[in-house]
């Protein structure tokens, strides 16, 4: 996905920051690469491009995938399981998130960089939702936020994004309610999707600048897309939206056990770092580590 020569006005050269960039930054230094904003992503609706969203906890993962072209990076409540050790995406909170947040966005220097509200900071009320998005643009440096839910959340939208909280839903399987949909299922077979095609058009209509959907048949996740101006984000959704997004740990091989259908693995990190491991440990209990050329 390309982030400049757009003929739409709105996504024109973006010029320095007028109020400077921060102390100790040479007037004269080397550029900065540019950054994927929301008009990148929407231009990549319009002009039936594609981008990629991954998962990122910390700063070597983010420098990572930035490097390798990454445009969005999700400090998903996925940490919840993949950082922190839970079952599901449900303890974790606002408090633990935001370090894991800040890691990411001073590592990344193009990626967009989104956060998601752990479940419980956002349904109170907008009030709630507008006081946590503040949060993560503020002390967690995030660049927009992702929320979970129905059409219901419309008002919700609409009061953070006049806020100037830049906010992505989630429709489809949300897993901040797996309780309350019995599970893991997939959401959007049959009559239910006119449900999802109605909750991305007020979600949308209230602001939202991009609609992701987890779970959902491909025929439904196309009708959602072919339904809204915003762009879409799928996992586990098929291949008729603008973006794909999937957990770090899973693509790269990392998290061992069942994969999900929707997961293809793109490396064996796992094999590689337990291989790395146990060498490691032979060569300590043997005594050829350290050897000459290690010591001082």
């Amino acid at each position: 996905m390309a982030t400049s020569n757009s003929s739409d006005s709105s996504a024109s050269a973006e010029v320095p920051a007028p109020y400077g960039s921060g102390p100790g930054t040479p007037a004269a230094a080397a550029p900065k690469p540019a950054k994927v904003r929301i008009h990148h992503l929407q231009q990549a609706k319009r002009d039936g491009t594609r981008f990629a969203m991954l998962t990122a906890y910390e700063q070597y993962t983010a420098e990572i995938f930035d490097a390798a072209g990454i445009e969005v990076l999700l400090v998903g409540d996925s940490a919840s399981n993949n950082v922190f050790g839970n079952e599901t995406s449900l303890p974790v909170t606002v408090d633990e998130l935001l370090p894991l947040c800040r890691a990411v966005a001073r590592s990344a220097k193009r990626a967009m960089v989104v956060a998601d509200l752990p479940f419980g900071s956002y349904e109170v009320s907008a009030g709630q939702a507008v006081a946590t998005g503040v949060r993560f643009l503020k002390e967690g440096l995030a660049h927009a936020v992702k929320i979970e839910g129905s059409a219901y959340y419309a008002p919700t939208v609409r009061a953070m994004v006049q806020a100037g909280i830049p906010v992505m839903a989630h429709i489809g399987f949300t897993p901040q309610s797996e309780h309350a949909l019995g599970g893991y299922r997939v959401q959007g077979r049959g009559d239910d999707a006119r449900r999802l095609i109605d909750d991305a058009r007020a979600l949308a209509a209230a602001g939202a600048f991009c609609v992701l959907m987890e779970m959902v048949p491909a025929d439904t996740a196309a009708a959602v897309d072919a339904a809204v101006d915003v762009p879409t984000i799928g996992i586990g959704a098929g291949n008729a939206t603008t973006g794909q997004v999937l957990v770090w740990q899973d693509m790269a091989g990392l998290r061992g056990g069942r994969m999900a259908k929707f997961v293809r693995q793109y490396a064996d990190l796992r094999t590689t770092l337990l291989d790395a491991a146990t060498a490691y440990g032979e060569d300590v209990r043997s005594g050829q580590f350290p050897g000459p050329e290690h010591s001082f």
